[in-house]
């Protein structure tokens, strides 16, 4: 149902190294990569998360109401995810915890300010 989720970012480099380190946790890499954008994921063909300058040479700006969730595989995936975030130089957002009795999740802002969820979920 997801093709691919765009991000944008100021610093590119930063950004890379950021999401290189992070992504790899779930076994994500760059899949594509072209000059201002590139693209993660586990496999080609399946849903992908791209960072990218702007195409309009415009600062990036985070949308009021957007999120990127990246699951964690287990309630311990989510945790390292949150905490390698962290480790990386991104701010929080809300610690993981249970949610809701089937969602666990930890929130974070990336160097660019997007707003990364980190979850698992279990059936209801």
């Amino acid at each position: 149902m997801l093709g691919y989720t765009t991000i944008g970012s100021n610093d590119l480099d930063k950004s890379v190294k950021f999401y290189d380190s992070l992504l790899a946790l779930v076994n994500g890499k760059q899949i594509m990569a072209l000059d201002r954008i590139k693209f993660y994921g586990t496999d080609a063909g399946g849903a992908m998360l791209a960072i990218c300058k702007p195409h309009n040479e415009s600062e990036a700006q985070c949308g009021n109401g957007n999120m990127v969730a990246i699951p964690g595989g287990s309630p311990e995936g989510a945790d390292a995810l949150y905490a390698k975030a962290i480790e990386l130089g991104a701010t929080d957002e809300g610690e993981p915890g249970q949610r809701m009795p089937f969602f666990y999740g930890g929130y974070v802002r990336d160097l660019d300010g997007n707003k990364l969820c980190f979850f698992h979920m279990t059936p209801a």
